[in-house]
C-alpha cells in the first residue's frame, strides 16, 4: 500500500521507513557511552557528561574555525562502531534502539499469552506479535499465505483488471503505478482531499536506473527481481526479470526529480477523472479508483489533486503499451517483495540482501525481535504508543518542554519583526502566522480505535495485510467530513519531529525527549543548542522555500509580495550553493537544491536557540562551565546532537534520495553563517570555515 501525504510529514529530521530506518539525522555517542556505541544489546538512557556535554568525545587537534563538527565530536565518532544490522549510528540510532527495546518490553508482556481471535487492544498487539515471531510457523507455511494474492495476478486478463488491482494495493501487499493517499487540501485545510502521485519504482530514486555511475545497482537489482520470481515459480524468471526493469527504466524516464517536488504550487493540481481519462486513455481510471474502494461519487466525477500530472500520465501511458505478461510479472514480483519479512526466511534474506546491503551496505540482518517491534508498530503503532507515554513519558517533561517551545516562539517573533531583508506588509503577515502556530508535545489528545482491525494467531502475513487494509479504511473514512486537526502523522514512540504546514504546527513525539536533545539535568545553554534548535529547525520550516507558501491558517496561499519573494529566494540560492559545494565523500557533493529546507530550517533553528538563551539570562553573565562561555556550549550543544557515522553506500543513497544534510554540513555550514560563531570561537581569516561578513547569508 502506498500513502503519500505529502505535506503532513515535512520537516523530519530525519527520514524513516516504518521504524527501521534512521536519515542523517543523528550523531556519536558520548564518551560514556562508547559501550553501548560497540554492543547496543545492552540498551540504557544515554548520558552525556556532567553537565550534559561530553567533553571528552571532542578532538583537540582540530581548531573549531577549521572544522567545528570534528572539533566536538571527532573522537566519539571515530569511536563509533557501526553495528552490523544498522547503516549508521549516532543519537538518533541510540534513542531509536532505546525506543525499540521499551517497545519490546511492552509486547514481550501482550504476546506472553496470545490469543486465537484477539478482541481488546492489548491482545491485538500481544497476538501479533507473537504471530509474527513465530518464525517456525511462518517457515511451515512456506508460500500457501501468497497463493490468494498470487491468483488475482495471474486472473489479470486485460488492462482494466490491471488498473483494479492496482487500486487494490492500497487495502494490501499488492503494488501499484501510483502513490494514493488522504490529506487537508491544501488550499482549503478545512476538508480532505484525495492525492496521487507518481511510484511505480523498484530502487529508491529514478537515478538509479539512468545514471551510469550506478548500472551495478540497477544489474543487481534485476538479479534480485529474479530470485523472488524464482522463489514464488514464476515462468521465465530471468526473462520477466529482464522486461520488468526494462518497464521501470520507462517509468523512471518521465519521474520528476525529487528537488521538483519540493514545490508545492507545482504539484499541487486537482485534476478530474475524466480529464485523467482523456489524457491517459488507455488506463481505466474508473477500475483504478473502484479497486481502491473509492465512493462512486469520486469514481464518476472526483477530482484528484495530482502531485506530477506528466509523471502520472506517462506512467499510465507506458503501462498501456507494456505486454500484460510483463505486468503480471511486475505485479508478481512487487507482491513477494512487499510482504517478504512475512514469508519465509529465503524471502527475508533476499530483500535484505539487495535492499539493504547491497544498497546501503548493511552487513547483517537484524534481529528477529527487532523485526517484529517494527512490524508491530507499523501495524498498530498508535495504540503502542499508548502504553509507551504511560510507562516512559514523565509529564513533567511536557511542561519543560512548553516552556522552552515558548521561549523560541517568542524569540521568533522578535527576530521576524526586525527583519530587514522582509517588507512591512510580509513581515506582518509573518508574524500573524506565527502567532497561529501550534506545538504538540509528547502524544496526541486522542487515540486511535483499532476495535475493527481483525488479527488471528498463525496468520502473520494475514495480520499485516489487514492491517494496510485498516489503515486505509481508516483514512477512507475521513472523506466528506471536517479536517481533525489533531491527527498526528507520528507515534509517540517515534524518534523525530516534523513540521506540518497545513495545520501550522510542529509536533514533538514523545521518544525524541531524551538526552542529547533533552535532558532535564543538562546545563540550560547545552539544552537550548539541542532540543532549543530542533524546536527551532522545525518552527522556520513554516517558513522556508515551501512552508512560506503556507499562510497562518495553513493554506497554499502566496502572502509574500514579489519582491520580499525575490529577496529570500536570492538569500536561498546563496545559501544552496554552500551545500553544492560540500563534497561528503571524493566526488559525492550535497544537493543543494534537494536539501534547500531543511538547511535553511537548520540555520533558523540554531540561531532562533541563541536568541532564546540570551533571552532566558535577563540580562546576567552567561556562567563560565568547563571553562566554555555559555554561546561555546549552544553551539556544542547543537553539534552532539549530529554526531553520527554512516556507511559509504547509506551515504551515497541518501545524497540523491534524502532532504537533509549530511552531520558535518549540519553542523559546519550553519554555523559558519553566523556572527556569534566567530566571536565565541575566535574564528579569523584563513581559518577553513571562515566566511566574510558580507558572505554570509542572514535569512533569520
Amino acid at each position: 500500500m502506498s500513502d503519500f501525504r505529502r505535506y503532513g510529514r515535512r520537516g523530519w529530521l530525519c527520514g524513516a521507513a516504518l521504524l527501521a530506518a534512521v536519515s542523517w539525522g543523528g550523531g556519536a555517542v558520548a564518551a560514556d557511552q562508547a559501550a553501548a556505541a560497540k554492543a547496543p544489546d545492552g540498551i540504557d538512557a544515554p548520558s552525556y557528561g556532567a553537565w550534559g556535554f561530553d567533553m571528552d568525545g571532542r578532538d583537540l587537534s582540530i581548531a573549531p574555525g577549521n572544522n567545528f563538527f570534528g572539533y566536538a565530536n571527532g573522537r566519539a565518532v571515530h569511536d563509533i562502531v557501526i553495528p552490523p544490522d544498522m547503516t549508521a549510528y549516532g543519537p538518533f540510532n541510540m534513542l531509536h534502539e532505546l525506543s525499540r527495546k521499551r517497545v519490546q518490553d511492552i509486547l514481550n508482556d501482550l504476546a506472553a499469552h496470545p490469543v486465537a481471535d484477539p478482541v481488546t487492544v492489548d491482545q491485538k498487539l500481544g497476538t501479533f506479535y507473537a504471530t509474527f515471531m513465530d518464525e517456525k510457523g511462518i517457515e511451515a507455511r512456506g508460500t500457501t499465505p501468497l497463493a490468494a494474492d498470487l491468483d488475482a495476478v495471474r486472473a489479470v486478463g486485460d488492462r482494466s483488471a490491471f488498473a483494479a488491482l492496482l487500486g487494490h494495493a492500497q487495502t494490501g501487499f499488492q503494488h501499484s503505478l501510483f502513490g494514493m493517499g488522504i490529506q487537508p487540501d491544501a488550499k482549503d485545510p478545512t476538508v480532505y482531499a484525495l492525492t496521487l502521485d507518481q511510484g511505480g519504482l523498484g530502487l529508491p530514486d529514478r537515478d538509479y536506473y539512468l545514471k551510469p555511475a550506478l548500472a551495478a545497482k540497477k544489474t543487481a537489482y534485476q538479479a534480485y527481481v529474479q530470485q523472488v520470481l524464482t522463489l514464488i515459480g514464476w515462468p521465465d524468471a530471468a526473462k520477466q526479470a529482464q522486461a520488468i526493469v526494462a518497464f521501470e527504466t520507462r517509468l523512471a524516464e518521465v519521474h520528476w526529480a525529487r528537488q521538483d517536488m519540493r514545490d508545492p504550487d507545482k504539484t499541487y493540481n486537482p485534476i478530474n477523472v475524466a480529464d485523467l481519462a482523456r489524457r491517459a486513455p488507455g488506463f481505466d481510471w474508473a477500475a483504478y479508483l473502484t479497486g481502491a474502494e473509492l465512493p462512486e461519487t469520486i469514481v464518476k466525477s472526483g477530482t484528484l489533486i495530482v502531485g506530477e500530472p506528466d509523471a502520472v500520465v506517462g506512467e499510465a501511458k507506458i503501462a498501456s503499451e507494456t505486454p500484460l505478461d510483463t505486468l503480471r510479472a511486475w505485479l508478481a514480483f512487487h507482491l513477494a517483495g512487499s510482504a517478504a519479512h512475512y514469508l519465509p526466511k529465503a524471502f527475508v534474506q533476499a530483500s535484505f540482501d539487495f535492499n539493504d546491503r547491497t544498497l546501503g551496505g548493511q552487513p547483517q540482518l537484524p534481529d528477529r525481535w527487532k523485526r517484529g517491534v517494527t512490524a508491530t508498530g507499523h501495524a498498530m503503532g498508535m495504540a503502542l504508543g499508548q502504553t509507551y507515554v504511560a510507562r516512559y513519558f514523565p509529564p513533567e517533561y511536557r511542561r519543560m518542554m512548553e516552556s522552552l517551545t515558548t521561549e523560541l516562539k517568542a524569540a521568533f517573533r522578535v527576530r521576524l519583526q526586525h527583519n530587514t531583508w522582509m517588507g512591512a506588509q510580509t513581515r506582518a503577515a509573518a508574524v500573524q502566522k506565527l502567532d497561529h502556530f501550534t506545538i504538540q508535545i509528547g502524544y496526541p489528545k486522542r487515540w486511535r480505535d483499532y476495535s475493527t482491525l481483525v488479527v488471528r494467531q498463525g496468520d502473520a502475513y494475514g495480520n499485516a495485510a489487514r492491517a494496510e487494509a485498516f489503515e486505509w479504511r481508516y483514512w477512507l473514512g475521513h472523506l466528506g467530513h471536517p479536517v481533525d486537526r489533531d491527527e498526528w502523522d507520528m507515534t509517540p514512540q517515534t524518534v523525530n519531529a516534523y513540521n506540518n504546514p497545513l495545520f501550522n504546527e510542529v509536533v514533538f513525539p514523545a521518544a525524541i525527549l531524551q538526552p542529547p536533545f533533552f535532558n532535564p539535568k543538562a546545563d540550560p545553554a547545552v539544552n537550548y543548542g539541542a532540543i532549543g534548535g530542533v524546536i527551532g529547525h522545525e518552527m522556520t520550516h513554516s517558513f522556508d522555500d515551501e512552508g512560506r507558501k503556507f499562510d497562518y491558517m495553513g493554506r497554499l496561499k502566496e502572502w509574500w509580495t514579489k519582491d520580499d519573494a525575490a529577496r529570500f529566494n536570492t538569500l536561498a540560492d546563496r545559501f544552496g550553493k554552500q551545500y553544492d559545494a560540500f563534497e561528503v565523500l571524493p566526488g559525492v557533493h550535497v544537493n543543494g537544491k534537494l536539501t534547500m529546507g531543511e538547511n535553511i530550517a537548520d540555520l533558523g533553528g540554531l540561531t532562533l536557540a541563541l536568541d532564546a538563551y540570551h533571552a532566558s539570562l535577563h540580562g546576567k553573565p552567561a556562567p563560565v562551565i568547563g571553562g566554555l562561555t555559555g554561546d561555546q556550549r549552544v553551539f556544542l550543544g547543537w553539534a552532539q546532537v549530529w554526531r553520527q557515522k554512516l556507511r559509504d553506500d547509506t551515504i551515497r543513497q541518501r545524497v540523491m534520495t534524502d532532504p537533509h544534510s549530511p552531520p558535518q554540513a549540519r553542523v559546519n555550514i550553519p554555523m559558519h553563517n553566523i556572527d556569534a560563531w566567530y566571536r565565541a570561537w575566535n574564528v579569523k581569516p584563513g581559518d577553513t570555515l571562515y566566511l566574510k561578513p558580507e558572505e554570509r547569508v542572514k535569512i533569520w
